[in-house]
């Protein structure tokens, strides 16, 4: 199985050069549309000031994003990759191992390399198993008080800056990880019975990720472009309708929780479709909100909040309101 981590790793980091490259020309074409859609004069100066307004880049939330950003930087490739490789691969390995040896299965069952309908299959069944994964975690992280904490991190954004997206806390993106080991392992798990060839399976896996990338739109949902899909929007969760999710208007709470595809939003009864064009107010209806925009709020205070949340639950001491609690902040 170590062989097996090493080369998905190595097709990862041989690809995401170009993850990036295409993440970056899609948000271009992203402002490009949205600034073509709403400009009444059209100019570059003015396209310029579209895609960076001064009163979201000098704000103080974009300048935590990038410090935050920075370091995340420097502790994903050592933590974060691996453990999530390593979490999927690790339950793929045993779900083969369990239902061979129940089923009396000796994979592959298709010897060689996978066809082309077999790719399309497994691609498709992956991302949606990637994607109820998240879907069933984001509604943890604002159901429970705990996973909140951490959770209010991504939350405490008060203006959009594309590398909000990564603003993640790292125990929180961590148990993400380990979560998302459980449905997409399983399912990958399953696929290797099929096709069990390593290099095959990773160029599976690394299609996966970019594909839910670049589809997601993730870097371009977190800014003020306002993009819809139009009819697609049924199927895919476009960036508009995930930037309600981080409204502070009470009534875009608990809405949009998905990743890539809407639909199970509309299947749970969480789906809000903003009018066209609306704007939204972000970040967390909470006292001390601005303490969240600097280093050691984003990484420190989540951690001192979510330990008084533990003593509470196991009576260690009295039990009294956080500010939190306080003023309703769970969105």
């Amino acid at each position: 199985m170590t062989e097996f981590i090493g080369k998905i790793l190595d097709k990862i980091s041989a690809t995401s050069l170009l993850t990036t490259g295409l993440l970056l020309l899609t948000a271009l074409v992203s402002a490009l549309v949205a600034y073509w859609r709403t400009a009444e004069q059209k100019n570059f100066r003015e396209f310029f000031d579209f895609i960076f307004p001064n009163e979201i880049i000098t704000h103080p939330s974009a300048k935590a994003d990038l410090l935050f950003w920075v370091t995340r930087k420097a502790i994903m490739p050592f933590l974060m990759l691996p453990a999530g490789v390593a979490f999927v691969a690790a339950v793929g390995y045993a779900t083969n191992k369990i239902l061979a040896t129940i089923f009396q299965i000796d994979p592959p069952l298709i010897p060689g390399p996978a066809g082309p309908v077999t790719t399309v299959i497994f691609t498709v069944t992956m991302l949606l198993a990637y994607d109820i994964s998240y879907y069933l975690y984001h509604v943890a992280q604002h159901r429970f008080p705990i996973l909140w904490e951490l959770h209010k991190v991504h939350h405490s954004a008060e203006v959009m800056v594309g590398i909000t997206k990564d603003r993640v806390h790292p125990l929180d993106e961590l148990m993400n990880r380990a979560w998302d080991g459980v449905i997409p392992g399983i399912c990958f798990g399953i696929w290797s019975l099929v096709s069990l060839n390593l290099i095959e399976l990773t160029v599976f896996g690394v299609n996966v990720y970019v594909m839910r990338n670049i589809l997601m739109m993730d870097f371009v949902r977190h800014t003020h472009f306002k993009i819809s899909f139009g009819p697609l929007n049924n199927v895919v969760l476009c960036p508009h309708w995930h930037q309600l999710h981080h409204s502070v208007d009470p009534r875009h709470y608990d809405k949009n929780f998905g990743l890539l595809f809407s639909f199970w939003d509309r299947l749970f009864g969480t789906l809000c479709v903003p009018k066209p064009d609306e704007d939204f107010k972000f970040g967390l209806m909470e006292r001390g909100v601005r303490d969240y925009q600097s280093l050691s709020g984003l990484y420190l205070l989540p951690l001192k909040r979510m330990w008084h949340q533990i003593r509470r639950r196991l009576g260690l001491r009295p039990a009294r309101r956080t500010d939190a609690e306080a003023d309703g902040a769970q969105q």
